[in-house]
């Protein structure tokens, strides 16, 4: 455990350029201190005292508002940068060297059983703001951009801009010509099913009362 919170303060030395001293991480950097904070709560999660690394859990969400169920299970040199308001769920896998921003969620869709967070493979970026919903993996060496809203799988090697998220580039090479003026709506589309399917009920309720 040691090791990994010396690798953890490395890798934050090393991403970020305004770090001035393994001092002023350890001491003023919420996301280095909710990491250390799982570290403890997931090893006394897989001793199964649960109550106990619940409860280191949640004091860290009091310091630092990011939440970290000790269920989750994260790799080696994890950074958060900034960190305020980032959730990460029970199942959701996070593999080495990976980098997430301020606001992120990783997420299930309250629809699955078992295993409803995310995978991340090794070396993933997600952006400030990113929701990544669903038991699903985003693949090694991928990027997320932020405000992005990822609701399934994203291979290896790419980059998913938009919400929902598509892939726009993979092994370094443009699949998909982002267009930021025409890019649907996913809650004014939801809106006009609602409403087809509103018309549709009145429609049947007025025949209805014409026949009594």
């Amino acid at each position: 455990m040691f090791d990994r919170l010396k690798e953890d303060l490395q890798c934050v030395k090393d991403r970020d350029p305004a770090a001035r001293s393994n001092l002023e991480i350890m001491l003023l950097y919420p996301g280095y201190k909710a990491v250390r904070a799982y570290r403890r709560a997931h090893w006394f999660h897989k001793h199964k005292m649960y109550f106990l690394a619940r409860a280191i859990s949640q004091h860290a969400v009091k310091k630092t508002n990011i939440e970290i169920h000790p269920g989750a299970e994260i790799g080696r040199r994890f950074f958060i940068d900034h960190g305020t308001g980032v959730v990460i769920g029970e199942t959701a896998i996070i593999g080495d060297d990976c980098t997430i921003y301020q606001g992120v969620t990783l997420g299930g869709t309250g629809k699955d059983h078992g295993k409803r967070h995310p995978t991340l493979g090794n070396n993933v970026l997600v952006g400030a703001g990113a929701k990544v919903l669903g038991p699903f993996k985003i693949g090694d060496n991928s990027n997320v951009a932020a405000g992005s809203v990822v609701l399934s799988a994203i291979p290896e090697n790419s980059t998913a801009v938009g919400s929902p998220a598509r892939v726009v580039k993979r092994n370094g090479i443009r699949v998909d010509k982002l267009d930021h003026i025409h890019t649907p709506d996913p809650v004014a589309q939801e809106l006009c099913v609602l409403k087809a399917k509103i018309d549709k009920l009145e429609k049947h309720i007025k025949e209805l009362e014409e026949k009594q």
